[in-house]
């Protein structure tokens, strides 16, 4: 499922505008990232939680050249789903 698929899911279950759907979409996602960059933690009671993550910097090879390089440390998003929703899959 897609964004585009989940609005319009979205629009059906609740009989509103597709429009206003994503709109409300949209905020619920500014939020969860609003939340990760504050408190590195988002929880969904019942869905999962999601967690920042840091990568440490390592060495990797260049596929065309085999020549040896440094990837940069960085920070990524993980998510750990609930029992309940566990259950259901």
């Amino acid at each position: 499922m897609n964004k585009q698929e989940l609005v319009e899911a979205i629009a059906k279950c609740q009989k509103s505008a597709k429009a206003e759907s994503e709109r409300w979409l949209n905020c619920a996602l500014d939020c969860m990232t609003n939340g990760l960059k504050k408190d590195k933690h988002v929880q969904l009671v019942g869905f999962g939680s999601f967690n920042v993550k840091t990568r440490a910097a390592r060495q990797g090879r260049n596929p065309q050249t085999g020549a040896t390089i440094q990837i940069k440390a960085s920070k990524t998003v993980g998510f750990k789903c609930s029992k309940e929703l566990k259950k259901t899959l």
